[in-house]
């Protein structure tokens, strides 16, 4: 199995230092008795309620390309805090990621509160995805019965004008972008946080705002 190792301190004072090279030691530590290949190591100096980190969009990367499968963090509060900690336990639960703590050498166990909190979420996007695709049911049948016939606009598909426009957030594309990340990359991340874009469409929405 190979892991990558995540460490975390939330200020950038001298003394924090000390506690990333702590951190690192330990997991280091736990990796190999886990015996664990340990694929890259991830410090930074970053507040635990954001989630835009660039050691955050880096890690999930990696994971998305399976590159790893497991994640080493001295203890749950090092990954994040509030809601970032959940948004990242959702996207790295989707990733099918084991999670391991050096604060007591084991698989991570959510508690109670956090393991309700995602299956709430778990089930709201599901029925989300639901209730999308029985619109577009419905809407399609009504048009149907109104008189629209679908063969007739396979040729132009492409080019409909009613084709949902993806949502994403540009202002990380352009972040990225800017740290020399390939399109295919930043698809890639922008997945592995829950969002289903192509290379093209990321391309294309970044020329897009470029002209702006």
């Amino acid at each position: 199995m190979k892991a990558i190792i995540y460490c975390r301190v939330s200020t950038d004072k001298q003394t924090q230092e000390s506690s990333l090279k702590r951190q690192r030691e330990e997991l280091l530590l736990l990796a190999k008795r886990l015996q664990i290949d340990v694929v890259d190591v991830i410090e930074e100096q970053a507040s635990g309620y954001d989630v835009d980190r660039d050691g955050v969009f880096a890690m999930l990367e990696a994971f998305s390309e399976k590159k790893a499968g497991m994640l080493l963090v001295q203890d749950e509060t090092r990954l994040g805090r509030g809601n970032a900690k959940i948004a990242l336990f959702h996207q790295l639960r989707k990733l099918d990621v084991r999670i391991y703590t050096a604060i007591n050498g084991e698989r991570l166990e959510l508690s109670e509160a956090d393991a309700m909190v995602l299956e709430i979420v778990s089930i709201v996007e599901e029925y989300q995805r639901k209730l999308h695709n029985a619109k577009i049911s419905r809407g399609m049948k009504r048009a149907i019965a109104n008189g629209y016939n679908p063969e007739k606009n396979m040729k132009n598909k492409n080019q409909s004008p009613g084709k949902q426009r993806k949502e994403f957030p540009i202002d990380q594309v352009v972040r990225l972008r800017a740290k020399k990340l390939t399109f295919e990359e930043i698809a890639t991340t922008l997945r592995g946080l829950g969002y289903d874009v192509s290379k093209a469409t990321v391309h294309r929405r970044y020329r897009e705002y470029q002209k702006t």
